[in-house]
């Protein structure tokens, strides 16, 4: 059959499955059929099976979802709904999901539990926190939350009850990008990538590890704008496969890269000069500063050919201000991450793109309001955060994860003996898995609010199952969605809840009405959206319509009479503020340690499948990517004797793991790579339990030395064929 025969059958076959007419030959006109009403009812909701947050429409027959579709009136998602999002109904009925609240009646990790009711269960949570606060002071108890929408309750509760120590889940992957582009441009900016016409994309993978609307609108500047898009990325990676070119860098040599490409924007004079001097700081001091990284230098330390490097340039600043280095966030993975990210920040400041088409944006407004509250004062408590000036440019409000493990194991400068933990997993995230259990085993009470029994779940005193998002009532948030819109959202139940499932909210409320807390938390969900949206008080009924709100904004120019927020007040190229703390105001590149012989440095990454370790227990997605393997390069397994499909030993400075070998050309010979969420201790997540491996049991736990970010791509293993 011909091409053009396929397409035609394939089109009457397409238009009988619609009902409409079709005529095949002497046939005669096909009646159409009857329209009937369909028997459920359809409601909004957001999805949260990834930090995306697109809109969904959940169609609901006698109480029970029965499919999710995309809500065509969300623009930050383009209408459209990944593999994930329609996913989400199998967490809702996973038969592994957490039913009732459990207490740990064995050793930690060993599997028995004891159901409890649930009065008994928040009279047990406020009991061991006051205890904790009693023997250490408030600062011993630790909060850590994942991405939610209720996860500023657990902020808002741990200033009430006077701890400063808590971690979200982005210290371990983008607090460094996000420092070293707010400490460029004043803020962390949005990439309009869908009119862009030059993308530079590295580390980032943006076709599997998925961004709205940005992995979208990147298909359609490529396919219909004629934007060029340029991939360095160890792996082959499915944006590879889609770029107009690719080279597989060495790990560790962005910035090389990076600062080559300054090197020749600035010696050529490619850059626009009313920008450079109006709204630049720093040019000379960057021009002396990129003299000595040649595209000859750089193309030694990262193996891409000078001429291209030169040329990668030219064409950049030939597109820009339409033009950009992605901030993504793959790069961020090594000891000096902010500075690697500064490189790539650097150069979208000499291209000029900011704040404009094509470029990076500035944050639009929403019109959202905060809830404000007073804290009380506790006078017996600590001076600071556990991990406080440990590294000198920590977000605050993320913490670093890693920086406080280390200090709780250490008990320096203070001991921590209480964790709350809500919709993180620590145990199956954080680089060297047997440290985080070695810091579950000094607390004294462990209590985690989830849907799942994770693995930091298995290893808690105290599990108590959380509502999945198509259950529950939460309050608004905005987001950003580049040039695609600013939004609001909330969600309203489309179920009732299953189980015994509570919100988070339901449970702090609980919790802070037993330790004479409560007048934090004295409100309801729906008032609390009502102060949210005081200033846009057409915004819920809105939502309630359209499962959306958009607050009309300007998207280019934000920035016109506006001063950048740095010292300088502007796109600061060398940064006053390192310079005033000791660090270096402009990138100095180190070359990065070569793997030893017959090692690999390991990488990570993202499959438009897998969200970390939360939706590799989902029936759904299982089917798609059942388990997890190792890519090898072909020549490396040929040298160390191993076959496609074969069972391998992975090992690293902290741990041991198994699984099989994915033989392929797709990635460098000194470079290995697995996917996350596998091999979980949990038996109650039997898709994952003993199947593949896990990669953070193999990841060291080295960190940027700024921000203190998470350093995934330092860790050097040695693989073997698995010997029956």
């Amino acid at each position: 059959m011909s091409r053009r025969d396929f397409f035609r059958a394939s089109g009457l076959v397409a238009a009988g499955a619609l009902g409409g007419p079709v005529l095949l030959g002497g046939l005669k006109k096909a009646h159409a059929a009857a329209v009937v009403e369909p028997a459920w009812d359809s409601r909004f909701s957001v999805c949260d099976i990834c930090f995306n947050k697109c809109g969904l429409i959940a169609h609901v027959e006698d109480g029970v979802v029965r499919k999710l579709d995309p809500n065509p009136k969300f623009l930050k998602s383009r209408g459209m709904l990944c593999a994930r999002g329609n996913a989400g109904i199998a967490q809702v009925y996973d038969p592994d999901r957490l039913k009732h609240p459990l207490l740990r009646k064995g050793a930690r990790g060993e599997g028995k539990w004891q159901r409890i009711p649930w009065d008994e269960a928040i009279d047990m949570a406020a009991q061991k926190m006051e205890e904790t606060r009693r023997k250490y002071t408030s600062c011993g108890q630790l909060f850590s939350a994942g991405t939610d929408l209720h996860s500023q309750f657990v902020g808002r509760f741990a200033e009430v009850y006077g701890s400063f120590n808590v971690t979200s889940h982005e210290s371990l992957c983008l607090v460094s990008g996000s420092r070293a582009f707010l400490d460029t441009f004043g803020e962390v900016p949005f990439a309009d990538v869908l009119n862009s016409k030059y993308v530079m994309m590295v580390g980032a993978n943006r076709f599997e590890a998925l961004v709205t609307p940005d992995s979208i609108d990147l298909m359609t500047a490529i396919r219909e704008n004629g934007c060029k898009l340029v991939t360095l990325d160890p792996r082959y990676t499915k944006t590879a496969a889609l770029s107009h070119e690719w080279y597989p860098v060495r790990p560790g040599t962005d910035m090389a890269f990076m600062l080559a490409l300054a090197h020749v924007i600035i010696n050529e004079q490619l850059f626009d000069p009313r920008w450079i001097e109006e709204k630049t700081y720093g040019m000379e001091q960057l021009t002396e500063h990129v003299q000595q990284y040649t595209p000859g230098f750089a193309s030694e330390q990262c193996g891409i050919p000078a001429e291209d490097i030169t040329r990668m340039a030219r064409e950049l600043a030939a597109a820009a201000p339409a033009a950009m280095v992605y901030p993504g966030r793959r790069t961020s993975d090594y000891e000096d991450s902010t500075q690697i990210r500064r490189s790539f920040a650097i150069v979208n400041g000499l291209l000029g793109n900011w704040d404009k088409p094509g470029g990076l944006l500035a944050a639009r407004q929403v019109g959202l309001k905060g809830v404000s509250y007073d804290a009380p004062w506790y006078d017996e408590n600590q001076e600071d955060r556990i991990d406080a000036e440990k590294v000198p440019m920590m977000f605050e409000h993320e913490g670093s994860f890693l920086v406080t493990r280390d200090s709780v194991l250490a008990d320096d400068p203070y001991p921590i003996r209480g964790w709350f933990i809500y919709k993180t997993n620590p145990m199956g995230t954080a680089p060297n898995r047997k440290k985080t259990m070695e810091m579950m085993n000094k607390m004294d009470f462990v209590t985690v609010v989830d849907i799942a029994m994770s693995d930091t779940a298995w290893m808690a005193d105290l599990v108590l199952p959380s509502q999945s998002y198509l259950e529950r009532t939460d309050p608004c948030s905005g987001l950003q969605g580049s040039v695609a819109c600013a939004c609001v959202v909330k969600r309203d139940p489309v179920i009732e809840p299953l189980y015994e499932s509570k919100p988070l909210f339901e449970i702090m409320k609980g919790i802070a009405g037993k330790m004479d807390l409560g007048e934090y938390f004295d409100f309801t969900i729906e008032e609390y959206r009502e102060k949210q949206t005081r200033d846009i008080p057409e915004a819920l009924g809105v939502m309630d319509r359209d499962g959306v709100y958009y607050n009309p904004s300007k998207v280019y120019g934000i920035y016109d009479g506006r001063i950048y927020k740095t010292l300088s007040k502007k796109v600061e190229l060398y940064n006053q503020r390192y310079e005033q703390m000791g660090l270096d105001p402009m990138p100095v590149y180190t070359p990065p340690v070569n793997p030893p012989k017959n090692q690999f440095r390991m990488v990570i990454g993202r499959n438009a499948m897998v969200t970390q370790t939360s939706t590799n227990n989902n029936a759904l997605l299982h089917e798609m990517v059942p388990t997890n393997t190792l890519w090898l390069n072909t020549e490396s397994a040929r040298e160390l004797g191993i076959a496609d499909g074969e069972l391998v030993e992975v090992t690293s400075p902290v741990g041991r793991q198994e699984l099989k070998a994915e033989v392929t050309d797709k990635i460098r010979s000194d470079t290995v790579f697995m996917l996350s969420g596998f091999n979980t201790l949990s038996t109650m997540q039997h898709l994952s339990h003993g199947n593949g491996a896990s990669i953070n049991e193999l990841l060291d736990d080295d960190y940027d030395v700024v921000t203190g970010n998470a350093s995934m791509h330092t860790t050097f293993v040695t693989v073997t064929r698995k010997v029956a």
